[in-house]
């Protein structure tokens, strides 16, 4: 799977030429190690990120290399440990506070959304939150109903509060690094099925500042818009729709808050179609936003096609059987985008192809 992602996504954009192959683990750990001795002001704290499994190894070494006074576990308390890193960012620290699971920042919501997402408009900007908040997303092995949410539209909707997606390890390592250099806090959104994927990643520090999105592939029939692991679903949809003479453009967002509505409206103007495929569900979440705005924009400029796919509507479920028909995968994203592209229901699956097939995942973390 990480070959397949390589050879579909080259970075031509680099900071600098790159064969240096690294895991989006080890992506995020780097950029972490290599900020914490930049800046002695930054420090990484969470539940289990001194455990052995070091949040599956983005957080190995740390604690070594920079002791427990700037690496250290917490209580299993999401919203009083929260408060503590806001304090921290308020005191002129830069916190990275580490998350196993988004699901569990529901318990520190009003932390995040009423006191780090406000503090500068409310002290008139006298006052900076360079808190960068770790949460992962996504299916893993079969964890089902509270474990497995993508819940990232919330942090979108809050003035104040940054979103990022990143899909690749680049992403992952220039993001973060951008993250930990922001006056404002942060959502640092990591799907768990990319932690094993892999791809170039230049050794200096580097970053991928917020509100530019990335095109991955060319394409004239119509635009596809990959969420965080949907990106990766995406770029293989591409394959399986240029098999039957489709020529798909793929955009990665990378930061969902700010939104580069620019390049993916420039996009849409060309190719009349949009497919936005979140890893999340599509009632008032990210997808609907995008799909939302692009129709503001680009009303009366030409005639539209639009479409969003994520979850099923209804609560993540345990089965491998079930999860299969919740979470959106390739070949319905190419099956969705034929039909979009041809204006009818063609009923067309494309037949799996081995070299896009998805790895297996090992879980649990």
């Amino acid at each position: 799977m990480a070959d397949t992602a390589q050879r579909v996504r080259p970075r031509k954009d680099s900071t600098s030429p790159s064969t240096r192959q690294l895991s989006y683990v080890e992506a995020v750990r780097e950029a972490a190690e290599l900020e914490m001795a930049r800046n002695p002001s930054v420090l990484v704290f969470g539940l289990d990120v001194d455990d052995p499994k070091a949040i599956q190894g983005t957080t190995r070494g740390l604690v070594e290399r920079f002791g427990r006074e700037r690496v250290f576990g917490t209580p299993l308390s999401e919203d009083a440990m929260t408060g503590v890193a806001i304090g921290m960012a308020l005191a002129g620290l830069r916190p990275i506070h580490v998350h196993i699971r988004m699901d569990f920042l529901m318990l520190a919501m009003n932390q995040l959304v009423n006191v780090a997402a406000k503090s500068r408009y409310m002290y008139g900007g006298q006052v900076h939150l360079p808190l960068v908040v770790r949460a992962m997303i996504g299916k893993s092995w079969g964890q089902g109903a509270q474990h497995s949410q993508g819940l990232h539209s919330f942090f979108m909707h809050v003035p104040g509060l940054k979103v990022v997606a990143p899909s690749t390890p680049y992403d992952a390592k220039g993001g973060l690094v951008a993250a930990i250099r922001d006056e404002n806090p942060v959502v640092f959104v990591e799907h768990r099925l990319l932690h094993f994927t892999q791809g170039p990643v230049p050794e200096p520090l580097f970053e991928v500042k917020p509100g530019k999105a990335r095109i991955t592939a060319r394409g004239d029939d119509l635009t596809i818009v990959g969420i965080s692991w949907m990106q990766i679903e995406a770029l293989r949809a591409q394959q399986y729709l240029a098999d039957v003479g489709i020529s798909a453009e793929v955009i990665d967002p990378i930061w969902l808050s700010p939104l580069d509505l620019d390049t993916i409206c420039q996009s849409v103007e060309r190719t009349g179609r949009l497919l936005v495929v979140d890893t999340a569900w599509t009632n008032c979440g990210a997808s609907a936003e995008i799909v939302a705005q692009v129709a503001e924009r680009l009303q009366g400029v030409r005639e539209l096609r639009l479409r969003r796919l994520g979850f099923a509507p209804t609560t993540c479920p345990t089965t491998p059987v079930l999860e299969d028909l919740f979470y959106p995968d390739a070949r319905r994203i190419a099956a969705c985008a034929r039909d979009l592209v041809e204006e009818r229901s063609t009923g067309w699956m494309p037949q799996p192809r081995e070299d896009l097939k998805q790895f297996e995942f090992k879980g649990p973390f």
